[in-house]
């Protein structure tokens, strides 16, 4: 994988164009996302490894990017752990039994890849369907965020009960995401022995939280995670939800590559990185919602901003919304490709 556009620009090596993947992009926006999803619960078709193959495929087939993603979910160590997992249509995750006390902490186990081992199944099957085309990224979701998600109970706007269990009782918040932080690593490394090509960390919910504490509770757990993994030519990208913020302390961490979101200049961010920490992003999702002379333009107007820099990955600054019209995006993909530095 070598040879590969997206590798060669995880790791700061010159490419010809900017290699595109992006985040959702064997999602909701597809009909055929759908033709599958109403056969299927959203975690059968996480633990199906065939299924997950077929979903994985999508973008591979129907729109041509650079590198695949393996579909799975941020909560599956949650699950894996001793979470009651469930996704209502409308609704989103839920965990039916919230992580509040210490005995709740106590309870979760910690050696459990045996039960994502399905997960690595699908990596085999994804693989032989690629047949060395394409990378395929591997993921699992940043500690803090998890975290969220089991203390919370599901999703939350303000993530008081996770913020109340940091300030009131800082040594369980610890406790807890020292425990996400040991099976995301492991985790992650089963992924790696399956045959990822490279590892995204995902901390969708980081913005939530304010410089101190993002320092304490998620870049001190993402830091020890990058440092036991398996990572011999297998890239790692770190991306958050305030990247553009954080990226400066995501640095510190050693990743390959940070994915920006849409809130800075990325030639700005990008020169403020030590080097050899290639960028991912930054265009704003919605601009995929807008008229394809729009969509042109503003890819244009990054790459020419980009030009001269390696280690830049083109990815959305976020994920791909539900609605945004399939055609708008595979023309993106296509006005990608046909670029030339």
């Amino acid at each position: 994988m070598k040879d590969s556009l997206f590798i060669k620009a995880a790791l700061s090596e010159k490419t010809e164009r900017p290699p595109v993947w992006m985040m959702r992009q064997a999602g909701r926006f597809m009909k055929e996302y759908w033709d599958i999803k109403n056969k299927y619960s959203f975690l059968e078709m996480c633990k199906t490894p065939e299924i997950a193959a077929d979903v994985t495929m999508l973008p591979v087939d129907l729109l041509g990017i650079d590198a695949a993603i393996l579909f799975s979910d941020i909560l599956v160590t949650g699950e894996a752990m001793g979470g009651d997992l469930s996704f209502t249509q409308g609704v989103g995750p839920k965990f039916a039994n919230p992580v509040r006390t210490a005995a709740d902490i106590d309870a979760l186990e910690t050696d459990v890849t045996h039960r994502l081992q399905y997960v690595a199944d699908a990596i085999k099957v994804i693989q032989q369907r690629l047949d060395g085309k394409i990378p395929l990224i591997g993921f699992a979701g940043a500690p803090f965020t998890v975290m969220s998600y089991l203390v919370e109970g599901g999703s939350s706007k303000d993530f008081k009960l996770t913020k109340l269990l940091l300030h009131n009782e800082p040594e369980l918040a610890h406790r807890l995401l020292s425990k996400i932080a040991t099976v995301t690593a492991d985790y992650l490394n089963l992924q790696i022995a399956a045959g990822v090509n490279a590892v995204q960390i995902f901390d969708s919910w980081a913005l939530a939280l304010s410089w101190d504490d993002y320092t304490e509770f998620s870049h001190r757990y993402i830091t020890e995670i990058i440092s036991k993994l398996n990572r011999k030519d297998i890239p790692v990208i770190s991306f958050c939800k305030g990247s553009s913020v954080f990226a400066p302390l995501m640095a510190e961490a050693k990743p390959d590559v940070i994915s920006i979101d849409w809130n800075v200049d990325l030639k700005d961010i990008k020169q403020r990185l030590p080097q050899g920490i290639a960028v991912q992003g930054n265009l704003d999702p919605h601009i995929l919602y807008a008229d394809k002379k729009v969509i042109k333009e503003r890819i244009h107007r990054l790459f020419e901003r980009m030009r001269g820099e390696d280690g830049f990955i083109f990815n959305l600054g976020h994920g791909i919304m539900p609605d945004i019209p399939f055609d708008n995006v595979k023309y993106a993909v296509e006005v990608i490709k046909e670029f030339r530095y």
